[in-house]
Formats: C-alpha cells, sequence, structure tokens
C-alpha cells in the first residue's frame, strides 16, 4: 500500500509545505490539508497501520520522528518538540505509544 492509494498526493504536498520549516507542524492542520481528517475511522487506522513501521500496532516516539517521511520520503524528521507534542496529543492513556484507536481519535478531534 502507498500512502497515495488513500490520500490525494496533491493533499500530500500541501500539508507537507505547510509544516516544512523545523518546529511549525501542527497535527490538526496537517491532517485537515492532507485530507486525513475527512477520512472514515476505518481509513484513518488503515493510514496508521502504514505509518507503524515494526506492525507493533502502536507508534512509539522513534516512529513519530519520521512521520512526516511516511507521507513523502524526503520530508523532514519532526523536531524533538514536535514529536513530544505530537505523543501528548494522542497518548490518552499516558503509555508511552500511541495505539490506532488513539491515532483515529486525534485525527478525527
Amino acid at each position: 500500500m502507498s500512502i497515495t492509494d488513500v490520500l490525494s498526493a496533491d493533499d500530500i504536498a500541501a500539508a507537507l509545505q505547510e509544516c516544512q520549516d523545523p518546529d511549525t507542524f501542527e497535527p490538526q492542520k496537517f491532517f485537515q490539508t492532507s485530507g486525513l481528517a475527512k477520512m472514515s475511522a476505518s481509513q484513518v487506522k488503515d493510514v496508521f497501520r502504514f505509518i507503524d513501521n515494526d506492525q507493533s500496532g502502536y507508534l512509539d516516539e522513534e516512529e513519530l520522528k519520521f512521520f512526516l517521511q511516511k507521507f513523502e520520503s524526503g520530508a523532514r524528521e519532526l523536531t524533538e518538540s514536535e514529536t513530544k507534542s505530537l505523543m501528548a496529543a494522542a497518548d490518552n492513556d499516558g503509555d508511552g505509544k500511541i495505539g490506532a484507536d488513539e491515532f483515529q481519535e486525534m485525527v478525527h478531534s
């Protein structure tokens, strides 16, 4: 599966353009611009599985650091503060990782 199987390449490019500079990544803005926020819960969970590199069922900080690169290989890494902010926005149970349900809730919040 490629991310462009479910999201428009133009929408992804626009979302990445908005956060190309370090410390400008805003999750909700990214989800809106990329089209992720308009997807169904099951489609968002499909995207989650694509982002989950080790297929553990969870995203940890190391995977989140490369979040943007899952949408386009040449995209930048998230900064440490962006990574921690993204984790805090979704990790509802405080276990230090984001499950598919938590990710879906964050995208649709």
